[in-house]
């Protein structure tokens, strides 16, 4: 018992001494500027002098919370356009990398906001990017995906379906929430594992994605509790969706 009071110590303090490091390091090697597509928030982000490999290493995890993605992108363009889909609930984001939806969930008036992520370094720039723009968001490292369904009004999520293994789980997750009376954000670039046929399609803009190395166009939807057309099929979403056309997304504002 002993043994493993000294040894869980030490991992914390191995873990907050990362936190440490990955705070230092992102205040020295990152710059804070505009979101590209939602300049109403601001986010540390990297540049060539980054390195950010290097910094997390060739076996570390993937450094997903340095850089922009479609899904995030355009569910934060969302909250910040719809401001009362979120106004006075209670927030959860999952897989918030930096921060970003959760951080507009915030500036639409969300009453409390929680954010998980796996990576602890995630977590780090998802406080850092809260702390910038001036919000409070309890920030946590964890499998958001693992717990059953939290207290919560609105779980939301963005670029979640990458992975077919992954994605299973956060289809599996958001219909738990779903059937406890949880409301279901999800943002995706239209990846190959997004199970359309569980989706309502609310909104889309073109935003930039850095897996793309351009604009693409992506959706917000909403997740139900059993397929709107057959697997495969998107065509019951998307013709319920509402479109912005090129030079009118609200990304272009």
């Amino acid at each position: 018992m002993r043994r493993d009071r000294i040894g869980r110590g030490a991992l914390a303090e191995r873990d907050e001494g990362r936190q440490h490091e990955a705070e230092a390091y992102i205040r020295t090697n990152f710059r804070l500027g505009k979101a590209p597509a939602v300049p109403e928030i601001s986010l540390y982000q990297p540049h060539p002098g980054s390195r950010v490999t290097r910094f997390v290493g060739e076996d570390g995890p993937s450094p997903y919370w340095a850089y922009g993605w479609g899904g995030g992108t355009v569910l934060a363009r969302y909250l910040l356009d719809h401001p009362s889909t979120v106004h006075g609930l209670r927030v959860l984001d999952v897989g918030t990398g930096s921060g970003i939806v959760a951080i507009a969930a915030a500036k639409a008036g969300a009453a409390r906001l929680e954010a998980v992520d796996i990576d602890p370094v995630a977590t780090v720039a998802a406080r850092l990017n809260a702390e910038a723009n001036g919000v409070a968001i309890a920030v946590r490292v964890g499998d958001g995906l693992a717990a059953p369904p939290p207290e919560t009004d609105l779980v939301t999520v963005g670029d979640l379906f990458y992975e077919a293994a992954l994605a299973r789980r956060t289809a599996a997750f958001l219909a738990a929430c779903h059937a406890g009376g949880i409301g279901t954000l999800v943002g995706d670039p239209g990846r190959k594992h997004l199970p359309l046929h569980r989706l309502r399609r609310l909104a889309e803009a073109t935003v930039p994605d850095f897996d793309r190395r351009g604009d693409v166009p992506a959706a917000v939807y909403g997740f139900e509790p059993g397929p709107l057309s057959a697997p495969g099929r998107s065509g019951t979403a998307r013709d319920r969706s509402r479109r912005y056309p090129p030079g009118r997304s609200p990304a272009g504002r």
